[in-house]
């Protein structure tokens, strides 16, 4: 944008950095000072009127009035006059005064007229911190169609956007009801096409350190099980960016127990005889990626690199698994980074694993994890700055089934713990709190605990401040029937034999997070029984939930339940906030956009 120093420092006050910027700034309703024969009761409107006679009190004016455009006879009325209004109607002159109208058995009344010198013009009525003739000024100045053409926007766009602005026959606004269905899709458009445009602006290509050309198929077909379709599909994928001269930067988005360990370890099977790196959130998961390893790479040199690992020469292996400890150690010739559960790690944790193996000329392959699933809408958002895979589908149908309890149900629930720990089946129970808390109506862990501990033998109990709960979940795992923990194990340790979660106080926590608290049932095909215990009477979005599996559909329920607010912010650190668009609803704009910005 090429601006003099004063529309330079107008624009920074009104944010803006673009045309697109600027023509994102909607008006919030019109003035329409055009004269009407048509009396529209309860909206502003322009009258042309003549005083006959005008009474003042202290308080107020009434102004008695003839209307000529409207052929109608009115009473002015201003409240609380300033002391410059009492002289400015005078009985017998005509003015033209503009006001809302609203009658009532036949007598209409304008509240708080004003004046008006001006007529003819549909005016735009702007919230922004320049004043409203500034701001109008300003935008015809500078939106024209000239300026919005060169942002790669279209004719039927660009026509639409203009006519918003600066409407000629009709205001595409109705009073009450706001933008007209074609225009809101407009700005949807336009939203998108904003962000997705600076999306890719930001998205920065850097030669690869290696080609990965080695094959999977013979370690595919050595695996006791076969891979789904979906994971064959997105190795498929990974193994395309592997061949280009370009480094790789993917993000895989599976739902809980879809199978991301084996893409993980293909991956690591493509990557020969180059080393490989993955970085894990926890030592449990770091753990368990480890041993998953050793199961199905035994050709592959693995090695584990916690908090509490010897300084052990990783130069002699081929696939170095590690928690955030990798951070401080020096690490081999690595031509593949991925990291798990990506949005566990700050953006600067990401980006120093990857430089830390990386050089001025050439990057690692560079590939992230994560189980939290998104809306299908958000993906293809995102794929305008990193390649975006979805794993939707599990390997083995999961039986689970989800119902809502209360009070009342307790005893049942009893009757359904003792049934599954008889069949040496294990129980979790979640808990929102660890202390007592005079804000909760539920019970807190320490003020729980005491209770199954009479009840049940084997009763282990842990939380995200216990130093020492990953010994807790692994004694738990091998011999343990009940676990009491709060959301520590939303995301965490493998619990083969785990058949039942019990949420307490359902109702406080998101939908993708009950998703994933119920993912840690029924891991092996075992029944699986998920309870969301609440006190509330109505749990529309909880009863819905009931019937809903997949965590993709769960994180668009989740949309149609709390709006999407800024979705995309903490993935690609945009920092912008979508005001139009419905994430749960717009995925054909979605599309539209992708295309016209070859994305």
């Amino acid at each position: 944008m090429k601006l003099d120093k004063e529309d330079e420092a107008r624009l920074k006050k009104l944010g803006a950095s673009s045309y697109i910027d600027l023509a994102l700034m909607i008006p919030y309703s019109y003035e329409d000072l055009r004269l009407s024969t048509v009396l529209h009761v309860g909206v502003a409107q322009l009258i042309d009127a003549t005083v006959s006679s005008v009474v003042r009190t202290p308080n107020s004016i009434k102004i008695n009035l003839y209307a000529h455009n409207l052929s109608h006879t009115l009473e002015a009325v201003i409240f609380k006059p300033k002391p410059f209004m009492m002289r400015q109607f005078i009985s017998g002159e005509r003015y033209y005064m503009y006001g809302v109208i609203n009658c009532s058995g036949g007598h209409c009344t304008m509240t708080q007229p004003r004046k008006v010198t001006t007529v003819g013009a549909l005016t735009p009525k702007y919230k922004s911190v320049l004043r409203n003739d500034t701001m109008m000024r300003f935008m015809q100045k500078h939106l024209s169609y000239e300026n919005l053409i060169s942002e790669g926007l279209k004719d039927d766009v660009i026509e639409k956007i203009l006519n918003v602005h600066f409407p000629k026959e009709s205001a595409p606004y109705e009073h009450k009801m706001g933008f007209l269905k074609e225009y809101v899709d407009v700005f949807k458009y336009l939203e998108l096409y904003n962000n997705m445009k600076l999306l890719a602006g930001k998205r920065r290509y850097f030669r690869c350190k290696h080609k990965l050309l080695s094959s999977y198929t013979e370690w595919q077909n050595s695996l006791p099980f076969d891979l789904t379709d979906e994971q064959l599909l997105v190795i498929e994928d990974i193994r395309q960016d592997f061949s280009k001269d370009v480094a790789a930067k993917r993000m895989i988005v599976g739902d809980v127990g879809s199978g991301k360990t084996m893409v993980i370890l293909a991956c690591v099977m493509m990557a020969r005889p180059y080393k490989a790196v993955l970085m894990a959130p926890t030592t449990l998961l770091a753990n368990q990626l480890y041993e998953e390893a050793l199961k199905f790479l035994p050709q592959i040199k693995t090695a584990l690199v916690t908090n509490k690992t010897s300084n052990i020469d990783l130069n002699k292996y081929d696939f170095i698994i590690g928690t955030h400890a990798l951070l401080y150690r020096e690490l081999p010739d690595i031509s593949l980074v991925m990291i798990d559960e990506q949005h566990r790690f700050g953006t600067a944790q990401r980006n120093l694993l990857d430089k830390l193996v990386s050089d001025e000329k050439s990057r690692a392959h560079f590939l992230q994890f994560s189980a939290t699933p998104i809306p299908r809408t958000q993906a293809m958002i995102q794929s305008a700055h990193i390649d975006v895979s979805l794993i939707t589908k599990t390997p083995f149908k999961k039986d689970i089934t989800t119902q809502v309890i209360g009070k009342n149900d307790f005893s049942d629930l009893l009757e359904h713990i003792k049934e599954e720990i008889k069949q040496k089946h294990q129980v979790l129970l979640v808990y929102p709190l660890v202390d007592e808390s005079e804000a909760f109506n539920y019970q807190s862990i320490n003020e729980a605990r005491a209770y199954w501990e009479s009840k049940f033998n084997n009763v282990y109990v842990t939380h995200g401040k216990d130093k020492e709960k990953e010994k807790v979940l692994f004694d738990f795992r091998d011999k343990g029937d009940i676990l009491i923990a709060t959301t520590v194990v939303e995301v965490g340790i493998s619990l083969p034999c785990l058949s039942t979660v019990v949420i307490v106080g359902a109702e406080r926590l998101g939908l993708s997070t009950l998703h994933q608290l119920r993912g840690r049932v029924s891991r092996t095909g075992l029944k699986g029984h998920c309870y969301l215990f609440t006190y509330q009477n109505q749990a529309q979005r909880l009863e819905q939930f009931c019937n809903t599996q997949s965590g993709f559909d769960i994180a668009e329920l989740d949309l149609k339940f709390r709006k999407s607010g800024d979705l995309l912010k903490g993935i690609n650190q945009s920092g912008s906030e979508f005001k139009w668009i419905d994430f749960s609803e717009d995925i054909e704009i979605v599309k539209e956009v992708k295309k016209d910005l070859n994305i």
